[in-house]
């Protein structure tokens, strides 16, 4: 008999831990996974999923009036109901709890509630119950960031947001990151009076310099209002409303101050620095190559160890862990290139691969790219557009990047990144037949450099 009570126990049963317990319990483990707040994790409860739901939401307007570019009337009284959205949201949440404890249940992990602390290299307390494990993996996710400003207590995270009793008229949203401008998306779209307030240049650092300028005109357009190099230095609650005092002097009435400014390791209250596990400046957990970290029995896994923050980089770090301790051959390894992403704001961004800046440190580089009316919109007359690019390495031909803004650009981007994956030229887009009439076709049929 084993030494230990359990082979893997899990702490966090968000997506990456989750797909670790279950999947290691299912090869025969015997496995625990603690978590103290809701099965599914922050994607599941306060981020993609609601998120994404929040966003249909949002766009029903839009599409109503669209419709009347094609003989639809809308005359009719519409009435948008917020606590309807939010309770409908919250069942659907909570089938999908249920979903996730019967996968663990059915694989035979054990769903130990409460918050959990490493206490030895192999012993994890629980409450007043301790519980001993070959080995421990902690996957407890991350945390809405937050300034320690004056008034800080007046400002809520996305945590709260996807619980709003009810749906403010004006909102200054804090933050150039996407989930900033997803969330102003939202509150704009549902009608609310939307500023977005960031310290940097541009939105959304990190993705290619044209799809930031491209976005930026588009959500401007669509009635978000943008206010640049600027810090909220105070808020305060006067009567109903708050205000939102900027670094650059100006002073914003508001209902709602919601700040995005990305997420932190959740690692307090683990006794992680106690048990002697290495930790970044900003918490994250290290790690080596196979997540382990400074004490051999402790792993780590997902947005705790801050390496690429997307649920779908969870599971994969997951189900890489589960084969390393219980299948027969070691796995290879998880590949961190040419993962694709979305940014649910609206118009949407799909992008793949290195943007133009990346590319030109590194290779001789063209580009192609196509700005155009969505055929829906010739006839809607909304003013939005959409635009693809593609990075392609001269001297190769090989696809480098593709990036779209666009209806559906996830999906769309989905089948691109498979390409890139594989080493796709342009040659190969370019003898692909395209679908007619489709924005995606778009990718296979941009033939001139600039």
């Amino acid at each position: 008999m084993s030494e230990f009570d359990f082979d893997l126990f899990v702490i966090g049963a968000g997506s990456g831990g989750v797909r670790l317990a279950r999947m290691s319990a299912a090869s025969g483990a015997k496995v625990a996974v603690a978590e103290d707040r809701y099965l599914g994790g922050t994607c599941v409860n306060v981020g993609c999923v609601p998120k994404k739901l929040f966003v249909y939401a949002s766009h029903v307007m839009e599409e109503l009036e669209d419709g009347e570019g094609f003989g639809w009337s809308n005359s009719g009284d519409l009435n948008f109901d917020w606590p309807t959205l939010c309770e409908n949201k919250n069942k659907e949440i909570g089938r999908l709890n249920g979903i996730y404890q019967n996968l663990l249940e059915n694989s035979g992990a054990k769903i130990i509630n409460g918050s959990a602390k490493l206490v030895g290299p192999n012993i994890v307390q629980v409450g007043d119950q301790q519980y001993t494990s070959e080995r421990i993996v902690v996957a407890t996710g991350g945390w809405p960031r937050k300034l320690n400003i004056p008034g800080n207590e007046h400002i809520i995270t996305s945590n709260e947001f996807f619980y709003l009793d009810t749906l403010p008229k004006s909102a200054v949203v804090q933050g150039g990151g996407y989930i900033a401008i997803e969330l102003a998306g939202i509150l704009n779209g549902l009608g609310v009076d939307t500023t977005v307030v960031f310290r940097g240049e541009k939105l959304l650092r990190g993705f290619d310099e044209e799809i930031r300028d491209f976005v930026a005109e588009q959500v401007q357009n669509k009635g978000i209002k943008l206010i640049s190099h600027t810090n909220i230095d105070s808020v305060t609650h006067c009567d109903d409303s708050y205000q939102v005092y900027l670094s650059d002097h100006e002073v914003l009435q508001t209902d709602l101050v919601l700040t995005a400014l990305g997420r932190v390791p959740k690692v307090d209250g683990l006794g992680l620095e106690d048990l002697g596990v290495e930790l970044k400046p900003n918490g994250a957990v290290c790690v080596n190559d196979d997540f382990q970290t400074s004490v051999p029995s402790v792993y780590a896994i997902g947005d705790v160890i801050d390496r690429v923050q997307l649920t779908p980089v969870a599971l994969a770090e997951g189900m890489y862990l589960s084969k390393l301790f219980f299948a027969d051959k070691k796995p290879s390894s998880v590949d961190y290139e040419n993962i694709p992403t979305a940014v649910f704001c609206q118009p949407n961004i799909g992008t793949v691969g290195l943007t133009e800046e990346q590319a030109r440190e590194s290779f001789n580089v063209d580009v192609y790219a196509s700005s155009f009316k969505p055929m829906k919109h010739t006839m809607s007359g909304r003013n939005e557009r959409s635009m693809m690019k593609l990075i392609v390495d001269k001297d190769t031909d090989k696809v480098l990047g593709a990036h779209m803004v666009g209806p559906d650009s996830g999906e769309i981007i989905q089948g691109i990144a498979i390409a890139i994956k594989a080493g796709a030229t342009k040659s190969v887009f370019d003898s692909t037949i395209g679908i007619h009439p489709t924005a995606a076709e778009e990718f296979v049929t941009m033939r001139q450099a600039r």
